[in-house]
């Protein structure tokens, strides 16, 4: 029998570009949960048999166009409380990348590419840490890089 090769939490990573053109990136710190959600929005035709117009239409199916966004959820830390805040404040898009640590040689390290922050929900509760959610959508589809070693 053969497992599966997993990763762990900490081997899918979510970084930003902190100042635009860098090239260097940082984590964004109080993350206990993040998501990416690659999408296809698709369209439908009904295409009808041309012998025998009777017999039910075909549903024949397009993509329409491609999305991806990431959804991200933890404590709200000090750490990244400006980067976040001013990157919202912007509406503008800023670089960054989900780094899949565990990736083989020649599978996808990197996805990367602008995005924006769409939304940012904060809460508290007595007794608890402040939590955030964020909602980060991709200007695009991103750059997948390969890793090389």
């Amino acid at each position: 029998m053969t497992r599966a090769t997993t990763a762990n939490f900490h081997q899918m990573v979510l970084e930003v570009e902190v100042t635009n053109g860098s090239g260097v990136y940082s984590k964004i710190c109080g993350l206990t949960s993040r998501g990416i959600n690659r999408q296809h929005n698709m369209q439908t035709s009904e295409v009808p048999d041309c012998d025998d117009e009777s017999l039910p239409a075909a549903v024949e199916r397009a993509v329409q166009s491609s999305e991806v966004t990431v959804s991200a959820s933890g404590v709200w830390a000090s750490q990244s409380h400006e980067i976040l805040l001013d990157w919202w404040g912007a509406g503008q898009p800023k670089n960054i990348r989900i780094h899949h640590v565990n990736a083989a040689i020649g599978d996808t390290e990197y996805e990367s590419g602008a995005a924006y922050l769409a939304s940012i929900n904060n809460a508290a509760e007595r007794g608890t840490k402040v939590t955030a959610e964020l909602d980060i959508q991709f200007d695009g589809i991103p750059t997948r890089t390969a890793r090389t070693s």
